[in-house]
């Protein structure tokens, strides 16, 4: 596997001899690259060798080397529980997915009851755009087959691998349960949005609750699943409606607490990455990037897009999500 960050005239040489790569940049940049066998995803947001960065007049390729083959297709937001149709035995998938689509919500909810897309790795993200734009420009990801734009559906890079070969994936989430232990939250709906939370068995408004209680909303909410802490984080608190709402869904009967507190983000990040980032395929939340001030920090060997939510199965916040090959 090989992470380059390339002018679209590299790139697009690659992709015409035959290459098989995932490929985040700038949606004018990723508009030029010709057919072949490749994804795409909207982002201007990276992790470099040097550190985080806005980068436009160069795309993220990572390449990967060695396949037994790969198919590229687009699966629409009524037919996702089809992703695993495409599974290639012994091999894994990359899924991109534009913000704020149907398909992003979508996924969001139902993949977590989806048990066919367990059954190999499936890694991947949510494609964003420049933080400015909000609003003003689209997400979008990219059928690298036909070359064309996708605003709503997922995308996958189905890749089969010689046998013999292992595949490995993982997340690391800096955070913790553990702020206040004795605070719990559940909710009585799922979904982006919530009036209502339930603390500690009362029932009050959440936006609320978080504003008199002076809250850090840069901590996500941490449930724990049978050991693995997954986080749900807080795009905004309005008072004004009485709503909050977050960066992926909240699920009745499922205990929350708020993370602990992070001294030293980056820090943090570099020393639970380790250094073994280097041939390895990873995505990082624009969260962590913003309120860790990635910008100009290096957090170790993994390079790769920053995006506006990660995939490993299921929806994740505040992560960054890694694969890694091993040859036979």
């Amino acid at each position: 596997m090989k992470n380059e960050l390339l002018t679209v005239a590299e790139a697009s040489a690659r992709i015409t001899a035959g290459d098989v790569m995932t490929v985040a940049g700038d949606t004018a940049l990723l508009s030029q690259l010709p057919a072949g066998n490749w994804i795409g995803g909207s982002s201007v947001y990276f992790v470099t060798e040097t550190g985080g960065a806005v980068i436009r007049d160069k795309v993220f390729c990572t390449t990967f080397e060695g396949t037994a083959g790969a198919t590229v297709r687009t699966v629409g937001s009524d037919n996702l529980k089809s992703i695993a149709e495409g599974y290639k035995a012994g091999g894994f998938t990359v899924m991109l997915i534009p913000a704020f689509s149907g398909t992003h919500t979508k996924f969001a909810v139902d993949a977590p009851a989806m048990g066919s897309l367990f059954a190999q790795p499936l890694v991947g993200w949510i494609s964003g755009v420049h933080l400015d734009e909000l609003g003003s420009a689209k997400p979008a990801v990219y059928d690298g087959s036909t070359a064309t734009a996708v605003e709503d559906g997922a995308v996958c890079l189905h890749i089969q691998l010689p046998a013999g070969s292992k595949v490995s994936t993982d997340i690391v989430n800096i955070f913790n349960q553990g702020h206040d232990a004795k605070t719990t939250f559940t909710f009585q709906e799922q979904g982006f949005s919530v009036t209502t939370a339930v603390v500690n068995g009362m029932e009050v408004n959440f936006a609320e609750y978080l504003t008199e209680n002076n809250i850090d909303t840069r901590l996500p909410l941490v449930a724990n699943y049978a050991g693995a802490l997954v986080n749900v984080s807080v795009q905004a608190v309005d008072t004004d409606n009485g709503t909050v709402s977050f960066y992926a869904p909240v699920t009745p009967g499922v205990e929350y607490q708020l993370a602990s507190p992070i001294s030293d983000y980056a820090g943090t990040f570099a020393s639970n990455l380790g250094d073994t980032g280097v041939g390895q395929y990873s995505c990082n939340c624009i969260l962590n990037y913003l309120y860790g001030e990635l910008e100009g920090k290096s957090t170790g060997t993994f390079t790769g897009p920053v995006t506006f939510g990660e995939i490993a199965y299921i929806l994740l916040n505040q992560t960054l999500v890694k694969l890694d090959v091993q040859a036979a």
